[in-house]
């Protein structure tokens, strides 16, 4: 402690950092590990495996086939209307942040507008969050009144500011580890490394699957360099679509963790027919990315390195469920948190992607799972809740002992999840029927996860 604090009132004294911003030394095999350049002197590191193994065929059944049609209308004050068009049309009107109702408010309507002041009565229904759904014709005595539109004022027709209609049919296919067109990446988020997927990257190395692990720039063995524009999203994102662009099969399955989240979201919305599968693990809602102008990681360089030793046990009691000897060992052999205060800074202050919001991610028509820790305090189950909503084909997954480094905390639980989700194929269907007829959820064998399962029909 005393050490950090003397090289902090050094760092401000100097003017420059006392982290000397360079990748880490490792001492790990060379084995499977590359140094890919995607750009001049920016160099990252990737764990690129692939097993010895009996290679399969590509599968020649018809698999599963899920229309995705939906039509998405963005209006003037911040509402988002989403119609899933089949056999049975629903329509919803979803607030968005910069509205005027409450962020994870769902008000689902037939084809007209909801009352601006409903009562409750025989024949209405409030949902889970607190909004109306549905609003009858019923009086006080339970007989039928109709309305009275002399009394309603006209209401203008509304001009949108910008439709989007999505019309194709995907079909997804079981992937196995002996398929040699399946390739696996994974992704993590501010502070990782590469090293936070060891149990995952051993246990789909012993199931035959090519996996492909990067280190973002600034974590684990990547260059680092020390100017801050070389950790904006923009700039990470970019390094990731060339590491896929390397690297990509024919089916390629994202898994990302927390602000990794993102650039899976991004390479899934940029490469369609590439991209079969995403997991989602702790990723939050379907926002814009925008930093904080309140925020700890505002403070200079040097401030934050005297803070870090009281950063390193914040993250311990947000990211665990439990906080002993046991995950304080993990963060250590992970190299969790493990980079310096000026890439720290840089990674948290370039988180602006104002393209990324809910019309973004309603677009995207992949399916994906969500795996939730019930114990998170940096995301809020809420968060993923409202992402399943958005989302065309999602499945959300709690997991009741983890908190936010759940595939730290239950490697067994998220792999066998996500094991079960590679596997996962919809049933054959006619074409004309709706998404909840077409697609049966992956189920979770680990007791570990609950029920909460579901295809999102929004």
């Amino acid at each position: 402690m005393l050490t950090t604090l003397m090289d902090g009132l050094l760092c401000c004294l100097t003017g420059k950092s006392a982290n000397v911003v360079v990748p880490i030394e490792t001492s790990e095999p060379a084995d499977g590990y590359e140094f890919v350049e995607v750009k001049p002197g920016r160099v990252l590191r990737v764990r690129h495996v692939i097993p010895e193994r009996e290679v399969e065929e590509e599968p020649s059944g018809p698999g599963g086939s899920v229309r995705c049609k939906r039509k998405i209308t963005v209006y003037r004050n911040g509402q988002l209307l989403i119609e899933n068009l089949g056999d049975a049309v629903r329509q919803e009107r979803l607030h968005a942040p910069n509205g005027e109702a409450e962020p994870n408010c769902t008000v689902e309507v037939e084809l007209a507008d909801p009352p601006s002041n409903p009562t409750p009565n025989s024949d209405t229904k409030v949902d889970k969050t607190g909004s109306v759904v549905g609003t009858g014709g019923i009086g006080a005595g339970g007989a039928a009144t109709a309305p009275d539109l002399t009394q309603q004022p006209r209401k203008r027709r509304r001009k949108p500011k910008r439709t989007v209609v999505i019309d194709s049919e995907r079909k997804i296919t079981s992937c196995k580890g002996t398929h040699a067109d399946v390739a696996l990446f994974f992704v993590h988020g501010v502070g990782g490394s590469l090293d936070i997927w060891g149990s995952q990257l051993d246990f789909f190395f012993r199931l035959g699957y090519e996996v492909i692990v990067p280190d973002l720039v600034g974590h684990g063995a990547s260059s680092a360099p020390q100017i801050a524009a070389a950790y904006t999203f923009y700039a990470l994102a970019e390094d990731m679509r060339a590491i896929f662009k390397r690297y990509a099969r024919k089916r390629n399955i994202l898994i990302g963790h927390s602000y990794g989240v993102s650039f899976c979201t991004f390479l899934a919305h940029e490469y369609p027919d590439q991209v079969h599968k995403v997991v989602m693990i702790n990723g939050g809602g379907p926002t814009a990315l925008e930093p904080s102008l309140c925020s700890i990681f505002n403070l200079p360089t040097c401030v934050l390195h005297c803070l870090s030793p009281c950063l390193s046990w914040s993250f311990l009691k947000a990211g665990f469920a439990h906080q002993g000897a046991k995950e304080k060992q993990l963060l250590k052999d992970n190299n969790a948190f493990n980079v310096s205060s000026f890439v720290l800074r840089a990674m948290m202050s370039g988180q602006y992607w104002p393209e990324g919001d809910e019309v973004y991610h309603a677009e995207i028509t992949v399916p994906i799972l969500l795996v939730h820790g019930m114990y998170d305090k940096f995301v809020p189950v809420e968060e993923d809740q409202r992402m399943a909503e958005i989302l065309l084909l999602a499945f959300l997954k709690i997991i009741n002992e983890g908190s936010h480094m759940v595939m730290m905390e239950c490697p067994e639980s998220v792999n066998t999840l996500l094991h079960e989700f590679f596997l996962w194929e919809p049933d054959s269907a006619p074409k004309s029927k709706p998404r909840s007829e077409t697609a049966n959820a992956p189920t979770a064998s680990n007791g570990g996860a609950t029920s909460e399962s579901q295809v999102k029909n929004k």
